[in-house]
């Protein structure tokens, strides 16, 4: 009875085993990573997206940002286009006469500030 027991054990656990497999590990690189051919091909008209942004806060310090996976630091060129300013949360690219402004979290809507009414002018109460 008890290697009846021990075998229905045994026969779960390879099962379970295999389950775990079928859903792949998580820590593995996508499989275009180790073939390019099956990865899809970037698209040249595909704007500029604002990743990250480093700015130091000692005098002088460091700007860095990533645009599109490149690093990038205030002054350098960026696919033609001149890294004029690196903001806390915002990026201005120049080419020629044009800029072009990246912000951080784009695909959210704008913060929407609730200003409270104005207190209506007490002063002129009606007198009796």
């Amino acid at each position: 009875m008890t290697l009846r027991i021990l075998l229905a054990l045994a026969g779960l656990l390879c099962g379970a085993g295999a389950a775990a497999q079928v859903a792949g590990d998580p820590t593995l690189p996508p499989p275009s990573l180790g073939d390019p051919a099956a990865a899809p091909a970037p698209s040249r008209a595909a704007l500029p997206e604002l990743q990250s942004i480093l700015v130091s806060r000692e005098a002088g310090g460091r700007r860095v940002a990533v645009i599109s996976g490149e690093m990038v630091r205030q002054g350098s060129r960026w696919h033609g286009a001149v890294v004029e300013r690196l903001g806390e949360n915002e990026v201005v690219l120049r080419r020629g006469r044009a800029t072009q402004v990246l912000r951080l979290y784009q695909s959210k809507p704008p913060a929407v500030a609730v200003v409270p009414p104005k207190p209506e002018n007490n002063a002129k109460k009606e007198t009796q």
